[in-house]
């Protein structure tokens, strides 16, 4: 119980992780810590695989994430770019980060923002293999999924238990919900007005 409540919170500047040439952890949700944290960390007693808690305190955004490396010079972090986005803060911004002792996850609902995803083969077991990169999850964040040189962006709509979840070494059951509406009529409508150009070019 302890573990769950103990406080350990700081303040660091983000920058993306392509900044320290780790532009491949932006295929999942681990970050780039000082050394002196892990310091700090060393003294606790702590849950590993680490997490924390991501809050900027200008937009009030909240987000999770795993620790790949203490390597970061101090006083920065270096985060995945698509997570500064759903922070929506900017390079250099100082956010605050709180360690977080996560529940291991049971269920997430998907719904990826284009029909794209869902042409796939195997879109399950696609998406399960890629969430191998990450250690937690968080509902209303979106995360970027790799595939076949394409990037797909999932909103996250729903986890269990609570709002954030481990699915580090769990089996947690994956739904998915269909796109937006919205995004299908306008893929029919570029399509339509695509075979029109060709009708009129013949």
């Amino acid at each position: 119980m302890e573990k769950k409540t103990l406080i350990f919170e700081f303040q660091l500047k983000c920058y993306p992780v392509s900044f320290i040439q780790k532009s491949e952890l932006e295929k999942g949700d681990k970050i780039i810590l000082p050394p002196s944290i892990l310091e700090h960390l060393s003294a606790l007693d702590v849950d590993w695989p680490l997490m924390f808690e991501l809050k900027s305190k200008f937009s009030g955004r909240i987000t999770h994430c795993g620790v790949m490396e203490f390597i970061a010079d101090e006083g920065c972090a270096y985060i995945p770019y698509w997570m500064m986005q759903n922070l929506a803060i900017c390079e250099g911004e100082k956010i605050n980060f709180r360690y977080k002792h996560l529940e291991k996850g049971t269920f997430v609902k998907i719904q990826p923002q284009t029909y794209d995803f869902l042409d796939i083969s195997n879109t399950k077991a696609v998406l399960e293999a890629k969430l191998r990169n990450f250690t937690c999850l968080t509902k209303s964040d979106t995360i970027a999924i790799e595939y076949n040189d394409m990037i797909y962006w999932l909103n996250v709509i729903e986890v269990k238990p609570g709002n954030a979840i481990s699915i580090v070494e769990t089996d947690v059951n994956v739904d998915f919900i269909a796109p937006n509406n919205n995004e299908k009529s306008e893929k029919k409508q570029i399509h339509k007005e695509n075979n029109q150009d060709g009708d009129s070019s013949v």
